[in-house]
């Protein structure tokens, strides 16, 4: 079972995929399941579909929209988000720290202002990181197992378990985080009143829909990128925020499925040569037996779900 709200994280297990002696495993290591879904072609819809949630908070959004630049350096800022998340799932503890230690120095020398009190708040602030935190494990957990990820009810709570680690180092107290996917759901009953879909919300949907690109790459944005799918995966609320009806549910998941199964279809040996190249450097420096893929999931469930964790 996760740890419970309140507690440390729970290790991940060791012992599926032999360690090279001295080897660095990580913030999670090839046992958990992070290290196992984050390889995962998906996991770029799950972005966008955070985005979409995060843009629901007035402060947070506003956080984005006066400190951003991420109307003229759409991909860039993209690919550092992919290359924060990349390095603390597979790089080593150490890179993994240097880079939670450098997001926290930006985000401490950041602030905005509210936009309806007129108030300066800093960026930084634990009910805005969670904010940001929950929607993001939320959307990944989401797609993921939506698109045909076989994860069983607890991995998805360990999933989530396991990435209070990355909410440390974001700047949050993982005793304050949601441990498990029952703690993900009552944090969201908490925090919906507080949501609304205001002009910062809707600049950044209409942006998603349809980020600048350079034309040569516009057939792979289309493939990637995907915002219906992601805006169509929203829950109801959200939904009801935009004014914008939600599509029927078994057509988005349809969607979803066929997608994960084309871009899965991609040799991942091609996918992960793209830079910054964060799983083939982890496979080298913790052997063949880390490779990630998902579906090693199903074998390890037994491991995962036994006695005393399930």
């Amino acid at each position: 079972m996760a740890a419970t709200r309140g507690s440390a994280p729970t290790p991940p297990e060791r012992g599926s995929a032999p360690t090279p002696p001295g080897a660095d495993p990580g913030l999670y290591g090839p046992a958990s399941v992070t290290w196992q879904c984050h390889g995962d072609p998906i996991m770029w819809i799950a972005g966008v579909r955070a985005l979409y949630l995060q843009a629901l908070h007035p402060r947070a959004v506003r956080g984005v929209v006066e400190n951003s630049d991420f109307r003229s350096d759409a991909w860039g800022r993209l690919l550092r988000t992919a290359d924060f998340v990349g390095t603390l799932t597979y790089g080593t503890t150490q890179a993994a720290e240097r880079a939670g230690a450098r997001v926290r120095r930006i985000h401490r020398s950041l602030s905005a202002t509210d936009p309806a009190t007129g108030e300066r708040f800093p960026v930084d602030d634990p009910e805005l990181l969670l904010w940001v935190h929950c929607a993001q494990i939320d959307s990944f957990l989401h797609i993921l197992r939506r698109s045909g990820v076989p994860l069983t009810p607890a991995q998805a709570d360990r999933y989530v378990d396991e990435n209070r680690v990355g909410a440390r180092l974001i700047g949050l107290d993982p005793a304050h985080v949601p441990a498990d996917t029952a703690a993900l759901a009552a944090y969201f009953d908490k925090v919906r009143p507080e949501l609304a879909a205001g002009p910062d919300a809707r600049a950044v949907v209409a942006f998603l829909r349809s980020p600048p690109t350079p034309a040569l790459l516009v057939p792979g944005r289309n493939l990637l990128w995907r915002p219906e799918l992601a805006y169509g995966s929203l829950p109801g609320y959200a939904h009801r925020l935009y004014g914008r009806a939600a599509p029927p549910a078994p057509v988005i998941t349809r969607r979803l499925r066929l997608t994960g199964t084309l871009l899965r279809s991609i040799p991942a040996g091609l996918r992960w040569q793209l830079p910054p190249g964060h799983i083939l450097k982890a496979m080298r420096r913790m052997g063949p037996g880390s490779r990630p893929s998902a579906y090693t999931l199903r074998t390890s469930a037994a491991i995962l779900d036994r006695p005393g964790r399930a």
